[in-house]
């Protein structure tokens, strides 16, 4: 079975997201869970915690088919000692509220060099910085984005994702989410058949399916290798439609969360009908 659904907003609490998920016919859902522009935000109330588990049990919401994302300022690889350790506190924040929420994983960006350091200490310091999170939490796997390569930003290569993962201490609390517009802006061609089947088979042979815990479903603006992260609907940028297709039918991809990024909010319960349609 495939989980889909959409980027909801979680405005007015956390409590929300269920909810806007639901609203628009999804069986999947992310959302931030707090001000993804603020470095802090107040705590999670004991009301907002109770009242999200009882709507997620209500509209069928198990921890597998939510993928909450966490902040953009956070940078784990930051090449400055004070600022790592800022990102470092506001992860472990991130980690800690999915606890709280009964939920078992989150959505991170890898991280930069910011061009002040090479890119393997940088991915060192990102594989540092999730055993950190890791030790002091339990149950939350840290599940790695892959990036376009817009400017300084990592893990925009398989290599690169595996390179962390390998020096993560509990493989069972580290992941990946594949984003098919960063998939394919960073050189990937999963545009064809033949170089979707490629693409997939060097994903299962450098970092391992296994290790794959979502999946975020965006068309591109530009174009391949263009390393410009750029969002366009299902269908309507240089994608297309049948990397979509391929994606929702591989039976390898069952039960792992698929999440609309694309632009177009009003166009997400169109979507997801339609790729719930392509998937069967």
């Amino acid at each position: 079975m495939k989980f889909i659904g959409a980027h909801v907003s979680a405005a007015g609490g956390v409590e929300n997201a269920p909810l806007n998920a639901h609203a628009i016919g999804a069986t999947a859902f992310a959302f931030f869970t707090k001000n993804q522009r603020q470095w802090a935000s107040p705590p999670l109330s004991p009301a907002s915690i109770a009242l999200f588990r009882e709507r997620c049990e209500q509209h069928g919401y198990g921890p597998g088919q939510v993928l909450p994302h966490d902040s953009y300022l956070i940078n784990l690889g930051h090449p400055d000692r004070e600022a790592v350790r800022k990102s470092r506190a506001a992860f472990l924040d991130e980690l800690q509220r999915c606890e709280q929420l009964g939920l078992d994983r989150l959505n991170f960006h890898p991280g930069s060099t910011l061009k002040a350091i090479d890119d393997e200490d940088c991915l060192r310091r990102i594989a540092e910085s999730i055993n950190r999170g890791l030790e002091q939490t339990r149950g939350v796997c840290a599940v790695i984005e892959n990036t376009a390569g817009q400017g300084s930003n990592l893990g925009h290569t398989f290599e690169q994702l595996a390179y962390i993962i390998e020096r993560v201490d509990d493989k069972s609390r580290v992941g990946v989410c594949l984003d098919t517009c960063h998939t394919f802006a960073a050189g990937y061609d999963i545009s064809t058949p033949t170089g979707f089947a490629e693409v997939i088979e060097h994903l299962d042979r450098i970092v391992g399916l296994s290790y794959l815990r979502g999946v975020h479903l965006n068309d591109a603006k530009k174009g391949l290798g263009s390393h410009v992260d750029r969002h366009e609907s299902i269908g309507r940028g240089v994608l297309g439609l049948a990397p979509f297709k391929w994606l929702v039918k591989d039976p390898r991809l069952n039960a792992v969360p698929f999440i609309l990024e694309t632009p177009d909010e009003t166009l997400w319960p169109e979507e997801i009908r339609l790729l719930k349609g392509l998937a069967g």
